[in-house]
């Protein structure tokens, strides 16, 4: 659970993987640079897991329940400098040739 109130943006700055198409990008263990910004909607708790333990012959039971907290977010933006870098070159590249060859 994020301690962030709800309706506020949050930023992420540990960006494991990005894809955009057929680009992926994968950190080792991050991506420099790369951040997510996503709004928090609401903070809740998941549903109840009952854990039991038991071992026979000794007379032994332990009954426990457990609810995980979690925070729901929606992601809003995602800003990857090394993605935009790569995918402005290519699409210069690209336009140029396409003007040239109408011409």
């Amino acid at each position: 659970m994020l301690a962030v109130e709800e309706g506020s943006t949050v930023e992420l700055d540990r960006v494991l993987l990005v894809g955009e198409g057929d680009k992926i990008l994968v950190g080792s263990p991050t991506i420099n640079g790369a951040k997510v910004f996503a709004r928090v909607n609401n903070h809740g708790r998941g549903k109840k897991i009952l854990v039991y333990r038991y071992k026979s012959k000794t007379r032994y039971s332990n009954k426990m329940g457990h609810r995980q907290h979690f925070t729901n977010i929606t992601v809003e933006r995602i800003d990857v400098p090394e993605l935009k870098a790569k995918t402005a070159r290519t699409n210069s590249g690209a336009s140029t040739e396409e003007t040239q060859d109408g011409a």
